[in-house]
């Protein structure tokens, strides 16, 4: 039985060229980078240089980024950390209603326990934010916006350009979650008019425990983590530098890799979303047909639990999900799905399919070959 990956929105394996790049970290070059001795000048060094790495990679200043623990991490830091430093120009965030839990949680706190209004965006039938709701949404005490660039969940690319021109002019911070478009899709902080961006390694063929937080110039932005100077003070906590050297590598990488890739994906996406609804009955494709991931397709099936596909294709020797690994296990729909208009029933039947750099035309047929008959099993 064959052993196929298809769930690399979830998390990527880490390409061995980034391992290699790694290892000299591990060992040889060990040092703490706020050291001040040879050890910790050469670990010093290499984050330094995977700084500007990632930096350049994006359109930003190495200055503007700071190393996380992932994007959770840069997500929760970008909402607190501005909501409280700027709490007293207004207490008021908008957010979208598919935006991931590490943006919806961390608007919940402050909404709960620190008297802050959150707005809630809805989207259309595709999970696209329509800007002009943005735009009607900001008041004079608004202090953050947060819309992520790309769906972790149905793949949906969003206007963040036109939407970044909006926050821009109405000098309202933007907080961008591009963790599922880097490495994927070209991403420039300057194009994308984002103050606030982050990212994670895991996504795109690094480490996990490594990821960025972009912050624009001198925006203020209070610490998330305390107890030390590192990061320019703002991210206490000794510096990640195998994890850095990781996701920089990984990174460049992407950028040599990226059209190539997306051209192949693209294919093998296609084809699974003209495939699937041709094969099964009751079928719904999620997501944007044109402004989409490349590698991204998510169906919903009637009369399927979702837990049961998945279980059946693990059997199948094929990884695939039904939205995020965060929330995996959830007796709940997706509030992605809920957004977009799926009635609960349907949501429950969800699939996510999500291709990488090692996914081949013949695993693909292996799962249009397996997947008819695990539905009629199911629905019988």
């Amino acid at each position: 039985m064959p052993k196929i990956y298809l769930d690399y929105a979830s998390t990527t394996p880490v390409d061995p060229e980034v391992i290699a790049a790694m290892i000299p970290y591990f060992q040889g070059h060990f040092g703490n980078a706020s050291s001040p001795h040879a050890y910790g000048r050469d670990a010093h060094q290499a984050l330094e240089e995977s700084r500007e790495c990632l930096a350049r990679l994006i359109g930003a200043q190495s200055r503007e980024i700071i190393f996380t623990s992932g994007a959770t991490e840069a997500n929760n830091h970008a909402l607190l950390g501005t909501a409280r430093v700027h709490k007293d120009k207004g207490k008021h965030i908008i957010i979208s209603a598919v935006e991931h839990h590490s943006v919806l949680e961390p608007a919940e706190y402050l909404r709960k326990n620190e008297g802050f209004e959150v707005t809630v965006v809805g989207v259309d039938q595709h999970g696209l934010v329509d800007p002009r709701e943005i735009a009607g949404a900001i008041r004079e005490d608004t202090v953050l916006v947060a819309v992520m660039c790309a769906s972790n969940e149905i793949g949906t690319v969003q206007p963040i350009t036109e939407i970044g021109a909006i926050t821009q002019k109405h000098k309202v911070l933007f907080l961008v979650d591009a963790v599922q478009a880097v490495g994927h899709i070209p991403i420039d902080v300057n194009e994308l008019k984002a103050d606030l961006l982050s990212l994670s390694a895991h996504k795109f063929y690094g480490p996990k425990g490594i990821g960025a937080l972009f912050i624009r110039g001198e925006t203020d932005i209070a610490p998330f983590l305390l107890g030390g100077d590192q990061e320019g003070g703002r991210r206490a906590s000794t510096q990640n530098v195998c994890g850095a050297v990781g996701l920089a590598k990984a990174l460049e990488m992407c950028g040599q890799w990226m059209k190539r890739e997306a051209v192949n994906q693209t294919k093998l996406r296609n084809r699974l979303l003209s495939e699937v609804p041709r094969l099964i009955s009751g079928v719904k494709v999620n997501g944007h047909k044109t402004h989409r991931l490349p590698n991204n397709a998510h169906f919903a099936f009637e009369h399927i639990q979702g837990e049961s596909l998945l279980m059946g294709l693990d059997q199948s020797g094929i990884a695939v999900s039904m939205g995020s690994a965060c929330t995996a296990g959830a007796m709940e729909p997706s509030h992605v799905l809920r957004a977009i208009g799926l009635p609960d029933e349907l949501a429950m039947g969800a699939l996510r399919v999500t291709l990488g750099r090692w996914t081949t035309t013949e695993q693909i047929d292996y799962f249009l070959e397996q997947l008819p008959a695990l539905v009629k099993n199911l629905r019988a």
